[in-house]
């Protein structure tokens, strides 16, 4: 079978033998061929600038409300490429393209993520040599982030560059060397920068550069 040898893909992923299919947000790909029929060969792309105390999720959990409380109902049905923590802010890429947010994710594809990053307290030129050029190992693996100064002179605020997207990766990187950080901004994505949004809360784009 097809599925069974590797050449079938649901939005971008291997299926489950059995799985439902959901002809009006899923995208089935045959080796490589999108499959007649599929409602959502109609693919949209929005930015969004993820405001603090909102998190990537259908369900709100607790008091923090959903992305979705921001957008549009013709947009709800769009889901995050990567994720933004609640207590983190800025560049949030939405759509129902599979295999663009595949490629978007995939370590393989090295796409570059920035952030404008707040410390609690200053960074010592120690750390900051450790960090850039040989990592902190964490739990699940060393990270290894690029660090450049906001503001000269300015110890607590960094532009943080990253090819990866680990879970908190960035906060725990910082955390191991025993500083807390105080504000997470991602300011681009790829080629996706949040200036495209001009001041504006979500705007639907063209197919992204992959």
């Amino acid at each position: 079978m097809l599925i069974e040898q590797g050449r079938v893909l649901v939005n971008g992923a291997l299926p489950i033998l059995g799985a439902r299919i959901d002809p009006q947000h899923d995208r089935v790909t045959a080796n490589g061929q999108a499959l007649h029929g599929d409602a959502a060969q109609h693919f949209v792309y929005v930015l969004l600038d993820k405001p603090v105390g909102y998190v990537c999720s259908r369900r709100q959990q607790g008091d923090s409300p959903t992305i979705y409380a921001l957008l549009p109902k013709q947009y709800q049905h769009l889901k995050p490429v990567g994720r933004l923590d609640k207590d983190s802010s800025g560049l949030l890429l939405l759509t129902n393209d599979g295999d663009s947010a595949h490629r978007f994710m995939h370590p393989s594809f090295g796409k570059r993520k920035q952030y404008e990053v707040t410390l609690d307290k200053p960074l010592q030129p120690l750390h900051h040599q450790f960090i850039n050029d040989h990592g902190v190992q964490l739990a699940d693996g060393p990270s290894k982030l690029q660090l450049e100064r906001l503001h000269d002179g300015d110890g607590t605020t960094w532009l943080v560059t990253m090819h990866e997207g680990r879970n908190r990766q960035i906060r725990r990187t910082f955390t191991a060397l025993g500083y807390t950080v105080t504000k997470l901004h991602r300011t681009s994505f790829g080629a996706l920068q949040l200036a495209e949004l001009a001041g504006t809360r979500y705007k639907e784009i063209s197919k992204p550069q992959i």
